[in-house]
């Protein structure tokens, strides 16, 4: 077949790791299908890469873009920073949502106008977007939380063994269905209530697809040691495959560990356990306030939440549980050194909150001489708004990233700077986790090269998940590209300023559909639903 595109003069970097070779890219259709020195091709567009880089599309491995892409699926966020596939699935999953699983349970907040956050089954969900018409291609793993809840709701008990039994029969279906495996969030109820026993059972049926347990760990604080041995143990006794969400240590006393954890995973990586990490360079996470309260104060209902809360001596316990030392729940307030390292990403007029304001500096505001009495008022005002904890350290991510193994997640929506999402929280990792790992990561001392930050961001998560024929250049793979001058890549987002975007971006390719070029989004929207692969095959519907 005579091609369709052909990319230019650029430096292509393969996906695999080998070093960068000047090449042109010939794409027709959606597939790539020749890589070398390419003639003049009467009726193909030439896009020119001159002094630029073709890589293969980045792959978020972990995305909340589940909600944000059905109201603008251009998700201009990360298009300006190469992304060209998005995987969902942490700890819950927009599908599926029956039996005793009401839409509620999924704790998603107020639903934008238009949006739909819930289906019976996961592959509706996102074959919807892909009908729709979304910029990118979409996997997502099913939430473990959902299992749970579909049985059990969100009773704080272990699964009885028709409960087990029923939870499985369903995460096997959903698995032939294409979905990439298990989800779990092990340190937010109602997934917190899950034992070990549970998680095994999920990880055996797994086992049987070839499918991963990728798990935000029990702890990453106190035992975040013995959660990655749990994860670990899992892997090992099951045959699974696993990882390891956005590794990280809470907490500066705690952050010695990070060297330790590596080995634990080096080590049962060498006997053979098929375990994999990914991480964000930014040393504060995000989630909801309500995070900060002790676990079992913590309500996925908003009017019932916020009643509870209003209870003195609920709050006489919450404040006296939060500031005790000898806790080993995993407690964000504390691990972020206090109130100074919590900053309130969402917007609360009834208080007079600007988003990106620090709660110790609402709390000196408002009088507040225990700044656990700001969390409990603007939990009153706005149940469901967000904060960014300042818990790690991005020297331990730089460590972290040191290994082949791990690679890169933003944990974060997709939005824009248009008036569209304005009011709704963000992180400048939204904005920025791409580019800041090709240009931070990359350059200077000790800095990984080009090509190995680029495989870490396509072939590897693409192999893990089962995501045939994509994170790749080469005849037969699919054309989604990233085509970037890494002199000019840089995340400009702040915790202060986070919607502005990457720079350096010059062209992007979706299934070989121009959906940015020379800098400027097409309004193309040729992604598609993903499917996880065993055999090599199309994994595409």
């Amino acid at each position: 077949m005579l091609p369709t595109i052909v990319v230019r003069d650029g430096t292509v970097l393969d996906g695999r790791g080998s070093p960068p070779r000047k090449a042109d890219v010939a794409i027709s259709g959606d597939t790539i299908v020749e890589v070398g020195t390419i003639g003049a091709v009467p009726g193909a567009i030439d896009i020119d890469a001159r002094g630029c880089m073709v890589a293969p599309g980045f792959v978020n491995v972990l995305s909340h873009s589940y909600l944000t892409l059905q109201q603008d699926p251009r998700g201009l966020s990360d298009l300006y920073q190469g992304v060209t596939t998005q995987v969902f699935g942490e700890g819950v999953s927009l599908g599926p949502v029956t039996g005793s699983m009401t839409p509620a349970m999924l704790g998603l907040g107020a639903i934008p106008t238009g949006v739909q956050s819930h289906w019976p089954r996961l592959h509706d969900f996102l074959e919807s977007l892909e009908t729709n018409g979304v910029g990118f291609n979409v996997a997502s793993f099913v939430g473990a939380a959902n299992l749970r809840m579909v049985v059990a709701g969100v009773d704080n008990r272990l699964l009885s063994e028709q409960e087990l039994a029923e939870a499985c029969a369903l995460l096997d279906e959903e698995l032939e269905n294409g979905a990439l495996g298990v989800g779990s969030a092990l340190i937010y109820p109602p997934g917190s209530y899950a034992d070990s026993g549970e998680l095994r059972a999920f990880s055996q049926v797994l086992a049987r697809h070839d499918a991963v347990h990728i798990c935000h760990l029990r702890s990453e604080g106190q035992r975040f040691l013995e959660s990655i041995e749990e994860l670990v143990d899992i892997a090992r006794t099951t045959g699974a495959r696993g990882e390891i969400y956005h590794l990280k240590v809470a907490g500066k006393s705690h952050w010695h560990k990070m060297s330790e954890a590596l080995q634990l995973v080096e080590s049962a990586r060498e006997d053979g356990v098929r375990i994999t990490a990914d991480v964000y360079p930014y040393e504060a996470g995000n989630t909801l306030l309500s995070a900060a309260l002790p676990p079992e104060f913590r309500c996925r209902d908003t009017t019932v939440g916020r009643t509870h809360l209003n209870s003195t001596g609920v709050r006489e316990q919450i404040r006296e549980r939060i500031h005790r030392e000898d806790e080993d729940w995993e407690n964000l307030y504390a691990a972020s050194g206090g109130a100074d390292g919590v900053t309130i990403l969402s917007e609360v007029p009834a208080l007079g909150i600007r988003a990106g304001e620090a709660l110790g500096s609402i709390a000196r505001r408002m009088g507040h001489h225990d700044p656990v009495d700001t969390i409990l008022a603007v939990l009153d005002a706005l149940p469901t708004a967000e904060a960014a904890y300042f818990i790690a350290s991005e020297d331990n991510t730089r460590t972290a990233f040191e290994r082949p193994w791990v690679s890169v997640g933003s944990d974060a929506d997709a939005q824009s700077t248009e008036t569209l999402f304005a009011g709704q929280p963000v992180h400048p990792r939204s904005f920025g986790t791409f580019a800041r790992i090709l240009s931070r990561y990359t350059r200077g001392i000790g800095g990984q090269s080009v090509e190995e930050c680029v495989r870490r961001m396509t072939s590897l998560p693409a192999e893990n998940f089962g995501l045939a024929k994509r994170g790749y250049i080469a005849p037969g793979g699919y054309a989604d590209l990233a085509i970037f001058d890494p002199s000019q890549v840089e995340d400009l987002a702040t915790y202060d300023n986070p919607r502005v975007y990457a720079t350096g971006m010059r062209h992007v390719v979706v299934n070989g559909q121009p959906a940015l070029s020379d800098g400027v989004p097409t309004g193309m929207l040729a992604g598609r639903a993903l499917r996880r692969s065993r055999n090599g095959f199309d994994a595409v519907r």
